[in-house]
């Protein structure tokens, strides 16, 4: 029980450290950040992989946690390569 609150504490203070630094990036920064960050969220997705427990027994709860990290960490990949590639786009020659 205390590791459970010990985690949900983490979470939700990264979550409110993550929230404030995005607002204070200014928007001209924001998408080549963004791109940047995909090399960390790539990671995430190994450990979402991890936490899913392939080969390993972590009970019913942990391997739907780990499928939805896996998920979620695998829209936010796709989505910052989209925009990415969005925004290279816009410096090309006609």
């Amino acid at each position: 029980m205390e590791t459970l609150v010990l985690l949900l504490f983490v979470f939700v203070l990264a979550a409110f450290l993550g929230f404030e630094l995005i607002q204070k990036v200014p928007s001209q920064l924001h998408t080549p950040l963004m791109s940047g960050s995909n090399a960390i969220s790539g990671i995430t997705v190994v450990g979402a992989l991890i936490a899913a427990g392939v080969g390993a027994d972590h009970g019913a709860l942990g391997k739907w946690l780990g499928f939805a990290a896996i998920v979620l960490a695998m829209i936010n990949v796709v989505g910052g390569y989209l925009v990415t590639d969005r925004m290279l786009g816009m410096f090309k020659g006609k």
